[in-house]
């Protein structure tokens, strides 16, 4: 006979002996919806919807959520607000903590979801989903969920320009390729829009027939050299705000500065997008750089799945392509001395992942380089 598996009489209760009002806000551009937990209220959570951006409207709300619980318990309560990190940045929780309001932000990656194939998800879902996990947070659960650490203004804003000058660089290959398509079209190669001559040889330019470009071939390159100038002028502007950034940060970025192989976009990279942080140990540091290995073990399965990539994707990329650099301007460091030593090991294979392994050694190297002022052993510094 099927039996059916003992089913418990009720699911698990919310704790509703709460010593604050837990408020989760899921954010979008139209609307901001506001889920909340408050003391007296039973296990059943109440949830409002305020006009996208209406910072006036949420903070009204949340006065009528006190008077309810102050009506009903006699106190007054301080609010517990989660958010998630995404489009709307950190400047809601600045807007809170100016209030008074204890706010958090947390990575949504972060939060266990159900591994079912076809799951359930709405606003309605994850907002309850949010006041749930901080209340495991604020009872000190470990591992329930990751909180992000959000920056200060003036950090936000340092960064702004090792992002401008990416896609500014983007933007100036895009135009590139344009460029020499069109006139590939036409049999013609070798022409170089990054040379300075570059209107003088299009005056000149043949087709692959002999015959001189078309007038609006050749108007239309023109309007393409004319934006790809203008890209470069920025690129330029961009690169000079870099320096004298560089040069106001004084001995940290400066240090990096005097390492061979890093120049100024590398340690501008470096410094804003992580190494100005605060950590506690190596194991902090290359996780936030998504370098963190990921074991996967489970009876006798034991195997590596590589780094996490979990975390900031622009300084991950910075430290791979220094690491191959590091092999060129320090071949005698030790951290280079490892690398060839363990591709050697492995019969001159597997460089890809040893280097991805040189890149979280390097940056452990870097941080404690930067933060205690230990040398990176065998390292050559610039001549000054």
């Amino acid at each position: 006979m099927q039996t059916v598996a003992d089913r418990p009489e009720a699911p698990t209760a919310i704790r509703t002996d709460l010593g604050a009002i837990f408020v989760s806000l899921e954010l979008s551009r139209s609307t901001w919806l506001i889920t909340s937990l408050s003391p007296g209220g039973g296990e059943k959570m109440s949830k409002h919807v305020v006009r996208g951006g209406d910072v006036a409207g949420l903070l009204e709300r949340f006065a009528q959520l006190r008077e309810k619980t102050r009506a009903r318990t006699g106190k007054v309560f301080s609010f517990v607000v989660i958010q998630e990190a995404g489009l709307d940045g950190f400047w809601i929780d600045r807007v809170l903590q100016n209030e008074g309001i204890e706010s958090h932000v947390v990575d949504p990656a972060s939060i266990a979801t159900s591994r079912r194939r076809r799951r359930a998800k709405t606003d309605r879902i994850d907002g309850e989903a949010l006041v749930r996990a901080l209340l495991a947070y604020k009872r000190g659960e470990p591992r329930v969920c990751a909180m992000v650490k959000a920056p200060t203004p003036e950090e936000e804003d340092r960064r702004r320009l090792c992002r401008e000058r990416k896609v500014l660089i983007a933007e100036r290959v895009r135009h590139v390729n344009r460029v020499k398509g069109l006139l590939f079209s036409q049999g013609i190669s070798g022409y170089e829009p990054l040379r300075r001559d570059r209107r003088e040889r299009l005056v000149t330019l043949q087709t692959g027939d002999g015959r001189l470009l078309p007038d609006h071939l050749k108007a239309q390159v023109r309007r393409e050299l004319d934006r790809l100038e203008l890209l470069l002028e920025q690129i330029k502007a961009v690169e000079a705000e870099r320096d004298v950034l560089l040069a106001a940060q004084q001995a940290p970025a400066a240090m990096l500065l005097d390492i061979k192989g890093i120049g100024p976009e590398f340690a501008a990279i470096l410094w804003s997008e992580g190494l100005f942080r605060h950590f506690d140990n190596r194991r902090q540091v290359a996780s936030y750089a998504g370098l963190a290995p990921t074991p996967w073990q489970s009876g006798s399965v034991d195997r590596e799945q590589g780094v996490s990539k979990a975390g900031n994707p622009r300084l991950r990329t910075t430290l791979i392509q220094l690491a191959w650099l590091w092999l060129r301007h320090q071949p005698q460091s030790a951290l280079a001395l490892w690398f060839e030593e363990r591709v050697r090991r492995n019969g001159d294979r597997l460089k890809k992942t040893a280097i991805v392994a040189l890149a979280r050694k390097l940056l452990v190297a870097l941080w404690k380089y930067v933060t205690a002022g230990v040398v990176i052993e065998g390292a050559v510094m610039k001549v000054a």
